[in-house]
């Protein structure tokens, strides 16, 4: 396993377990009756410690889909065909008051935010729309609403967080509609 990290982030680690050792020494294994209880306590201390270097943690970065890859993998035998493709500028939101309204983690449709929801004005709620410029085949669904001085002409991504959706920026794109 390969763990990529900054070198300042190395050398924190390095320091602390360092100290965590030092203080296992000192304090546990030498203050035990029993030393080899005390090694199996600083070895297992270790590996906790360990643990939290090497287990992947999950973040918002992995929700905000920079590779733009499908997180959903389609069978080629039910690949939808694409009915129309309409010119539109692609943004982001993410579920914070002041981007949405008082509920922020309800769309307008009535569901919960998700992966893979979008905003738009022009579209029936349920509409499955592709983006292939930014992610592909991924299928989107149309299940919120914008502001209305936005108009028909914008979709709006939803982002798990607002960094992911303020750096997500504007692009213009062309977006598939898909058979219903």
């Amino acid at each position: 396993m390969i763990i990529l990290i900054h070198t300042s982030e190395r050398e924190f680690l390095v320091k602390t377990i360092m100290n965590i050792l030092n203080y296992i020494k000192n304090k546990v294994i030498f203050s035990s009756k029993n030393p080899v209880i005390g090694s199996i306590l600083a070895g297992a201390i270790v590996a906790v410690c360990l643990l939290g270097i090497v287990i992947p943690r999950a973040t918002c970065a992995d929700f905000a889909n920079t590779t733009n890859a499908s997180y959903v993998a389609k069978n080629a035998n039910t690949a939808e065909k694409s009915v129309r493709t309409i010119k539109v500028i692609a943004t982001a939101y993410s579920s914070t008051p002041d981007q949405t309204d008082d509920t922020p983690f309800i769309t307008a449709s009535g569901k919960h935010v998700a992966d893979g929801i979008i905003a738009n004005n022009l579209l029936a709620f349920g509409t499955k729309v592709r983006i292939p410029e930014l992610y592909g085949d991924k299928v989107f669904v149309v299940e919120d609403r914008m502001n209305k001085r936005k108009g028909n002409y914008q979709v709006d991504i939803w982002m798990p967080d607002r960094p992911s959706a303020v750096n997500f920026g504007a692009k213009t794109v062309d977006i598939e509609v898909l058979e219903s």
